[in-house]
């Protein structure tokens, strides 16, 4: 059954014409399905024209031109949902941004000390760039103010750049957050509403296909992870004194328990009745609007065991979605309190400083940078800063593929120069300059939701323009743009992928392998023996944490394998014939959960040596993986008690263990 099931899955890949572009590629041109972002459409349109209309006004368009250079980078920053991590990812970077401007434009002119300064700059970039969203933006804002700094004549004194470009990230920042008094904690109630409504979608498919349940419930792990990042993550000063945190916290806990017996609904092969993913969407509801009426379910009588979870789940969880105010002792303990701010920053620092992975990716960006700027300094090359800057957007390993986005770069930044030329052309300089901009700017936000080729051809356009203010060469900037993207390419895909054996001799299953032996873990842990009440109720807390940690590992397994699928052969080629086991891994911990529920509301428990062998199996399975290159299909007979608990846990492991055998 399930062997068959995850062979479908491989063979679900299109094929392609001989003449047709490789399937790669075309995954990486794929435009992503996203609802078109109005509010940061028009910000973007403000906030890079405003300062132009100021810079003609006073008769210095060169200060206008970097104070919307300073908004470009803040509309790139601004991703996030919730009003204090907006401040954090626009105005940390702009710090860190207005450092890097500072130090280019100090060595100027320099020759090989700006190269040496780069160098170590972008050393400094890549390793930071580890350790999280805010200081993977701050690096790359580093890096590149610090590159325009060094390769752009920028007006004196030294610290007129940084400020201006400061200025323009800041009016970014105010046009984000003058909707925070009318929305306040908006955003926080929109995520924890989004996870149960993603929660009800699994629901409603759970018992039906299982293709269409497992993307549902992936879309939940998706949801309670950033629900939790926005809440849990983000409130180390205030959660003990914010009532309507503690309230969202309590509210995204007694999720857990839903989306725990969901797998165990699924099991049962048949549908649940329609009341219950209609009563989380009343749930949902109540959550988004903050109101507090007291609940009224009218819920089918619940008879077997996957039942009376799910019954029992939801009426607590309607309960704690109505109180007004929520005990604040112990709400975040189920997932674990996050430590003091500055004990965080410690240890990222520590972690940083300590991790081959950030110094082997910081030192191979400063080799890059360092080759681009050896270049541009013993080769005559126009408008040389590019060449850097390319290598900077390129290298960046949170964004996906280098060797596909390389491509990408050079695909978007020609599509770019087309109407980048279209306007230098016609359009006259001036004026005339400022609606050219709103149009442009609000193009960004649209196109960088699709992809990085469309975010790269909507950019292009907006720093050609405003290179233009600074330059005044025109038409004429075209051919240069063209020509330094493609060097700087070039250098990325040579010293910064073939250069480096992990890009393209990567192991992939690695990572799947320690999430294997992760879920070994879980399945001792799941079915542990307990002796009295304080020692069940740290066993399900445990649980709980173990749980949350695995499907969150999951859900990177798959976004690195997605991104590995965007390689070139071999890397490619891999990750395509280990998918497989990735979605076998997830059903073996849906599984799993779902006996867990069902031993909790009255099935017998499995015995200590089946659940011994499921884990030893487990661990069996990792080791294939880490000694394969690359899968070798056979068949797994399964073994245990067929009608036991655990039986779907043994189908599920044989359909993984047949997917991957000793190699011969």
């Amino acid at each position: 059954m399930s062997t068959e099931r995850t062979e479908h899955i491989s063979s679900r890949r299109p094929r392609h014409h001989s003449l047709a572009p490789p399937a790669w590629l075309l995954e990486g041109l794929k435009p992503t399905t996203a609802p078109v972002p109005w509010a940061a459409a028009a910000r973007a349109a403000v906030a890079l024209s405003v300062p132009l209309v100021v810079g003609f006004a006073v008769n210095e368009p060169e200060y206008g031109a970097l104070a919307s250079m300073g908004a470009l980078s803040g509309v790139i920053g601004d991703t996030a949902d919730a009003y204090r991590m907006r401040v954090l990812n626009i105005a940390v970077p702009q710090f860190f941004g207005a450092v890097g401007v500072s130090l280019g434009t100090l060595v100027y002119g320099h020759g090989w000390v700006a190269v040496g300064a780069l160098t170590l700059i972008a050393l400094v970039s890549g390793m930071i760039s580890s350790i999280g969203t805010v200081a993977s933006v701050s690096g790359l804002l580093l890096l590149l103010n610090a590159v325009v700094g060094a390769g752009l004549p920028l007006p004196q004194p030294w610290w007129t750049a940084p400020l201006l470009m400061a200025a323009g990230g800041l009016l970014v920042l105010a046009l984000t957050l003058l909707g925070w008094p009318l929305r306040g904690r908006q955003p926080e109630r929109a995520a924890v509403a989004a996870a149960y409504q993603a929660l009800a979608d699994t629901l409603e498919a759970a018992g039906g296909p299982s293709d269409l349940y497992d993307e549902r419930r992936r879309r939940v792990t998706r949801e309670l992870d950033q629900a939790y990042d926005l809440i849990l993550g983000r409130r180390a000063r205030v959660h003990g004194r914010s009532r309507s945190l503690v309230r969202m916290l309590a509210q995204l806990n007694v999720v857990i328990p839903l989306v725990e017996a969901a797998p165990a609904a699924h099991l049962r092969g048949r549908p649940l009745p329609p009341e219950i993913p209609a009563a989380v969407r009343e749930l949902a509801a109540v959550v988004e609007e903050g109101h507090t009426e007291a609940p009224v379910l009218d819920l089918p009588p619940a008879r077997t065991p996957a039942e009376r979870a799910l019954d029992a789940a939801l009426r607590h969880a309607a309960t704690v979605v109505h109180l007004s105010e929520p005990d604040p002792h112990n709400v975040d303990d189920r997932l674990g309190r996050p430590a003091a701010l500055r004990v965080r920053a410690r240890r990222a620092v520590r972690d940083m400083m300590m991790s081959e992975t950030s110094w082997r990716y910081g030192l191979r960006l400063a080799l890059c940078v360092g080759l681009a700027q050896s270049l541009v300094s013993v080769v005559e090359i126009e408008r040389s800063y590019w060449v850097a800057l390319t290598v900077t957007f390129v290298l960046k390993p949170d964004f996906g593929s280098v060797f596909s986005r390389a491509l990408l770069r050079a695909l978007g930044t020609a599509i770019g120069l087309v109407t980048a030329a279209a306007v230098l052309a016609e359009v006259p300089r001036g004026w005339w300059d400022v609606p050219v901009m709103m149009v442009l700017g609000a193009l960004i936000p649209v196109f960088s939701a699709k992809g990085y080729a469309f975010q790269t051809a909507a950019i292009t356009p907006v720093i050609l323009l405003l290179s233009d203010l600074l330059n005044h060469q025109g038409f004429d900037l075209i051919r240069p743009r063209l020509l330094d993207s493609l060097i700087g390419c070039a250098i990325t895909l040579i010293a910064g992928y073939l250069l480096w054996p992990e890009s393209w001799h990567t192991r992939i299953g690695d990572r799947l392998a320690d999430t294997v032996d992760d879920a070994a873990r879980y399945v001792e842990r799941a079915f542990a023996p307990t002796s009295d009440d304080a020692a069940r109720a740290a066993a399900r807390t445990g649980r709980l944490q173990a749980r949350r940690r695995l499907y969150r590992d999951l859900s990177g397994v798959r976004s690195e394998f997605q991104r590995a699928l965007t390689e070139p052969p071999p890397t490619g080629t891999r990750a395509a014939a280990w998918w497989p086991l990735v979605v076998a891994v997830e059903r073996i911990v849906d599984a799993v959960t779902a006996a867990r529920v069902r031993v909790n509301h009255g099935a017998p428990p499995p015995a200590a040596e089946e659940v011994a062998g499921i884990a030893r199996q487990l661990r069996q399975l990792a080791d294939r993986v880490r000694s394969s290159t690359i899968p070798v299909r056979g068949e797994d007979e399964p073994a245990g008690e067929e009608s036991g608990v655990l039986a779907p846990v043994h189908q599920e492991l044989a359909a993984a263990r047949a997917i991957t055998q000793p190699e011969r």
